[in-house]
C-alpha cells in the first residue's frame, strides 16, 4: 500500500439529479492544492437525463417527453453527451493528486478506466478499453452510450461505462454512469434521435453482461475494491457533514435546480 488515504462517500439512498450534480461540483470546489482525493458512489431517485455542460438543449433532448413522463433533466458540470440515469451505479472521483492521476485529462481518464476495469474483472467479466473514438461520434448529437470512445470500457464491443471530466489545473472531477440494467427504448425516447436505423446504441449493463441481477451494493463494493487495489490506497468512509450539506443545498438552489443553467447554460 502507498499509505495514501482517500475519502469515500457512498450514498445508498437515491437522491434528485440536481442534488447529485451539486454534490459533485461542491466536492470539486473543495479541493486545495494539497494532493487529496475523494471518491463517491450514488443513486438517482427517478429516471433523469443529464446533459453535458456545453450541449445545446434543443439539439439533444426531448424536453416535452421528459416533462410529460416525469423524468428529471439536469446539466452536468462536466462535458460529454446525453446520459439517461436510472438503474445504475454512478461514481465520481475528485482529486488534486497529479502524482497519482497524472497532470492531463487523458492520463487521469485512462487511470480511472483501468481501475474500474479491476472492479468489472472481480465480478467475472472480461472488459477492454476502446482503442479509438468512432468517426462522427465526438462532434455528433447521439447519446453517450451510442458508442465507446477512446479508453472507455466495453464488453464484447458494447459500452458498459460512460464518463466525463472537468479539469482546472491539477484539480479534476470525473464522474460516470455504470448501468445495472438498461432501457434502450427509454433512451431513444428522451433523445432527439428517435430512430436507430444503423444500430447506433451499442450499450450493455452489468446484469445483461453477467446474466443475473446485480444490485447497487454489490457493484459499488467491487468498484471500491478495484480502485483501492489499483491505486494502492486505503479508503476512509465519511458522510457529508452538516456544513457541507448546507453549502451543497445553496449550490443546488442557485445553479442546478434552475432552468437558467439546465436549459440555457447560464451560470448563476
Amino acid at each position: 500500500m502507498s499509505g495514501k488515504k482517500w475519502r469515500l462517500i457512498v450514498d445508498r439512498v437515491p437522491t434528485a439529479g440536481d442534488w447529485n450534480m451539486a454534490v459533485d461540483e461542491f466536492l470539486f470546489r473543495s479541493l486545495t492544492d494539497d494532493p487529496s482525493t475523494i471518491v463517491r458512489f450514488y443513486r438517482w431517485e427517478r429516471p433523469t437525463v443529464s446533459l453535458g455542460a456545453g450541449q445545446t438543449t434543443a439539439r439533444v433532448v426531448d424536453l416535452e417527453f421528459c416533462r410529460r413522463n416525469g423524468l428529471g433533466v439536469v446539466r452536468r458540470p462536466t462535458g460529454g453527451k446525453l446520459v439517461l440515469h436510472d438503474r445504475e451505479v454512478t461514481y465520481a472521483v475528485v482529486s488534486s493528486d497529479d502524482g497519482t492521476f497524472t497532470s492531463t485529462l487523458g492520463g487521469s481518464y485512462l487511470w480511472i478506466s483501468q481501475a474500474l476495469v479491476k472492479g468489472l474483472e472481480s465480478l467475472g467479466l472480461k472488459p477492454s478499453l476502446a482503442a479509438e473514438t468512432p468517426s462522427g461520434y465526438a462532434k455528433g448529437t447521439m447519446p453517450c452510450f451510442s458508442r465507446p470512445a477512446r479508453d472507455e470500457i466495453e464488453i464484447d464491443g458494447r459500452k458498459i461505462i460512460g464518463s466525463a471530466q472537468k479539469r482546472i489545473g491539477n484539480r479534476f472531477l470525473q464522474h460516470g454512469s455504470i448501468p445495472l440494467a438498461k432501457d434502450e427504448e427509454l433512451l431513444r425516447a428522451v433523445s432527439l434521435r428517435k430512430e436507430d436505423p444503423a444500430g447506433v446504441i451499442r450499450m450493455t449493463s452489468l446484469s445483461e453482461a453477467l446474466g443475473r441481477p446485480v444490485g447497487f451494493d454489490e457493484a459499488a463494493g467491487r468498484f471500491i475494491e478495484g480502485l483501492a487495489a489499483f491505486g494502492g490506497v486505503e479508503f476512509e468512509a465519511r458522510s457529508l457533514e452538516d456544513a457541507e450539506r448546507a453549502a451543497i443545498e445553496d449550490l443546488r438552489r442557485r445553479k442546478y435546480g434552475t432552468e437558467a443553467w439546465t436549459i440555457d447554460r447560464r451560470e448563476p
